[in-house]
């Protein structure tokens, strides 16, 4: 369906470990972002999604079906954590996009990401997806090569922020990356 619509174009999936925790962070500028970061890849994703979107009738069914699992906004929701350390254990691959929501696009990050990622050693891998998803015209994701978090080791708050840090320069530096080739 991407393909058609949208035209997808897919760069640097072979940044993306073909086993073992990983966690795609990744901007995050409409709700087809999900389904459209991990579509491409070989390996199931998992991810958050706000609590809410579980009671629409149908369509909490199909978000479940495609990896999802539900957390609460507004505070931290300790079953989702859980929930998301126990993926990344058994070497599940999770997308997370911590900018938090649509509205913070190109905003400070979150620490969840940083978080998980400390928590349970998942490989993480910056993706930024371009183009808006207009009817026909082409819309991107690139997918960074891994970004390296073992400075920041203790995971104590403020190593957690300065790694946040890091991964929202990552997703960045993809959207610069992509605008230079372009000029060049």
């Amino acid at each position: 369906m991407f393909k058609v619509l949208f035209r997808a174009e897919i760069i640097g999936a072979e940044n993306v470990p073909a086993a073992g925790p990983v966690i795609l962070c990744c901007n995050h500028t409409s709700n087809f972002d999900p389904p459209f970061v991990g579509c491409y890849l070989e390996r199931q994703i998992h991810f958050m999604a706000k609590a809410e979107l579980f009671r629409v009738p149908g369509f909490g069914w199909i978000i479940k079906e495609l990896g999802a699992f539900p957390v609460k906004r507004g505070g931290v929701s300790k079953e989702s954590i859980k929930l998301a350390i126990s993926h990344l254990r058994e070497g599940h691959m999770l997308a997370i996009f911590p900018e938090g929501s649509r509205k913070n696009a190109g905003g400070m990050g979150k620490k969840g990401a940083a978080s998980l990622a400390l928590r349970s050693g998942a490989t993480v891998v910056p993706a930024w997806i371009e183009g808006g998803y207009k009817l026909f015209r082409r819309t991107t994701v690139t997918y960074g090569k891994p970004v390296d978090l073992s400075e920041f080791d203790g995971g104590s708050s403020e190593q957690q922020e300065a790694a946040t840090e890091k991964i929202m320069e990552a997703i960045r530096s993809l959207s610069q990356a992509k605008k230079n080739a372009v000029s060049n």
